[in-house]
This record gives C-alpha cells, sequence and structure tokens, in this order.
C-alpha cells in the first residue's frame, strides 16, 4: 500500500509599511493558518529586517499547517517592491532561506487590486503610510509608478498628511499661517507641550519623523469639525488619489469603460466621509461607468487568491478561501 500524500499548501503574504499578514491554505481553499506581525517594507525597515520579518511569518503559519514540507509555494505581496531591481534585490536575499520555496515577489498593490476584483481592467490605489497605484488592460498593458515619496513626485498616506500637519501648526504659532486647530491637535497626540517642542525633538534625533503618521487621524478630525486648514489638506489627498486615477485612465485609454478602482489602505479605508466623497465624485468624472470599490476584507485576501491561483486551484476553492478569509470568525 502506497503512502497517503498530505495535500499541498501555498502561504501568501502581504506586507505594508506598519503590518504584515501572512496566511497558509490547501488548494481546497481552506485556512489552515494566520500570523500577523510588525511591517515589513524593506525601502522603511531595511532589507534584511524585512526578510525577517516575513521569514517568521512565513515559518509560523508553515508549522501550523503541517509542516514545511507541505509548503509548495511561497507568494509574497510587498509595499516597497516598485522597481524591478528591488525586486531582483529581494529574491537574491531569498536566496539560503529554506522557507522561501518557489518564491514569487511582487508589489502589495496586486493583492489589493486582486481582493477587489478579478477584472481583467481594473485600477487600484493604496493610501495608507505613503501612496502608490497601478492599472491593468485586459491586452496586458500596465501602468506602475516608482512610488518612491518626494523624489518621484508623490505627496500622502499618513506620512505626508502628518509632515503637513506639524508644517501648518508651526506657521499658525509663528505667525506666518493662519489659525488651526491643528496646533492643539499635534500638542495632545504627540505628548508635547509645545509645537516647537516636537519640532525640536525629530530636528535633534530625539524622536522618528515617522510618529507624525499618527497625526492624520487628527487632520480628519480636525477637518470633520469644521478647521479649514485641516479641511484643505483632506481635499487635496483626495485630488492625490483622482492624480493617479486621472493618469491611469488616460495612459491605458479606460474612461469609457466599466473599469473597477479598488481603493484601500488606512487612509482610504477609515471611512472619512469628505475624502470619500471628493474620490468618488472625482473618479466618476474621469470614467463615469467606474466602479468604487473598498474591499471588505483585508488584502491578504487578494494575495492569497493570487498564491492559489498560481498553484492551479480551481473557482470553488478561491470562493472558499475568501468565504473564509472575510469571515468574522477566522482568527
Amino acid at each position: 500500500m502506497g503512502a497517503v500524500t498530505s495535500p499541498r499548501v501555498v502561504v501568501a503574504v502581504d506586507g505594508g509599511g506598519s503590518k504584515t499578514d501572512a496566511v497558509a491554505l490547501d488548494l481546497e481553499g481552506r485556512v489552515l493558518a494566520r500570523a500577523r506581525g510588525t511591517g515589513s517594507n524593506p525601502q522603511t525597515v531595511g532589507l534584511a529586517p524585512s526578510v525577517e520579518v516575513v521569514g517568521a511569518l512565513v515559518r509560523d503559519v508553515s508549522a501550523a499547517a503541517g509542516g514545511a514540507e507541505r509548503v509548495s509555494g511561497v507568494d509574497l505581496y510587498l509595499a516597497g517592491m516598485d522597481l524591478p531591481v528591488e525586486v531582483s534585490t529581494y529574491a537574491r536575499a531569498l536566496d539560503g532561506c529554506d522557507w522561501a520555496v518557489d518564491p514569487l515577489i511582487d508589489n502589495d498593490l496586486f493583492a489589493l487590486l486582486r481582493s477587489g476584483t478579478s477584472a481583467p481592467d481594473a485600477i487600484a490605489v493604496v493610501c495608507g503610510t505613503g501612496m502608490n497605484a497601478v492599472g491593468l488592460r485586459g491586452d496586458g498593458e500596465r501602468v506602475r509608478f516608482p512610488a518612491l515619496g518626494a523624489l518621484s513626485g508623490d505627496w500622502g498616506g499618513g506620512a505626508g498628511l502628518g509632515a503637513e500637519a506639524l508644517w501648518h501648526a508651526a506657521r499658525a504659532v509663528d505667525g506666518r499661517g493662519p489659525a488651526t486647530a491643528l496646533v492643539e491637535g499635534v500638542c495632545r497626540v504627540m505628548g508635547v507641550a509645545s509645537v516647537l517642542e516636537v519640532v525640536e525633538q525629530i530636528h535633534l534625533g530625539q524622536r522618528p519623523g515617522s510618529d507624525l503618521n499618527r497625526m492624520a487621524p487628527e487632520v480628519f478630525r480636525a477637518a470633520g469639525a469644521g478647521d479649514e486648514v485641516a479641511g484643505a489638506l483632506v481635499d487635496r489627498q483626495a485630488d492625490e488619489v483622482l492624480a493617479f486615477v486621472a493618469a491611469i485612465v488616460r495612459r491605458l485609454d479606460l474612461a469609457a469603460e466599466p473599469v473597477p478602482v479598488v481603493l484601500g489602505g488606512s487612509v482610504l479605508q477609515a471611512g472619512h466621509a469628505r475624502l470619500t466623497e471628493r474620490t468618488t465624485r472625482g473618479i466618476l468624472a474621469l470614467a463615469p461607468h467606474a466602479r468604487v470599490l473598498r474591499p471588505s476584507g483585508a488584502p491578504v485576501t487578494g494575495a492569497a487568491l493570487l498564491a492559489l491561483e498560481r498553484a492551479g486551484a480551481g473557482a470553488a476553492a478561491l470562493d472558499r478561501a475568501r468565504s473564509e478569509l472575510e469571515s468574522p470568525a477566522t482568527p
């Protein structure tokens, strides 16, 4: 009697600037294990720490799914994979990692996109710590962006909003700019007595500039309360989303198509009415038949679906995986 072969397992990872999710599934779409860790964007945490975070999560879910020997593929969708050289560098860093079985490495935008749609023509915009976008057309044409911050013309996300909140607060304090509730907001969120205190702390290296990312919710709170400076920042954020969408629609000639536009990331998913209304209205002005989608599940759902598709799983398995991953009962 022949030995019983254990069912194959795939592992999918979605890694962003603030958190990383990993999931192990069998090819029937059953979720066998899940784990969450800290951010793994190599542009911000460094290459070696990123590999360490991802590797620990992959090992955890592989072990919980019955052992690494069952894993037939590991699919990594990570923030910071914006240039081909970044993908190849990450791939080289995985050489010798026993957990990296038949690895696939790509940008986390593709996980977000797949979490919202499988349409051949599609757009995804992520706005979390930073911003990026991707567009696909059914004939294989793609639009991508370097997403390297100010160097490549980017602004927005928690980092952009937080830095601008401090900028406006500093100018309000010394009289160069209009009064704004962001002065009090900076002091409260940063735990300081004055705006100058946090400016000095960041300047002297006593506090990381990334702390300002925490100011993004305060910008939206102040805008909702009627603060004009904060409101202008919210509008600017919406317009940055629209700039990405406009570029993709134009370059892929999608203005007349019923293209799904998937919006993700902590800023776009937080449900801020002013931001939501301005982005939705603007997208429909660019592509009147577009469908604006905000996936209910985490982007790791898209990463899992892509991993299953790469492994040859069928439609029923994909449906089951989505249902289990998006169920509140799933650990």
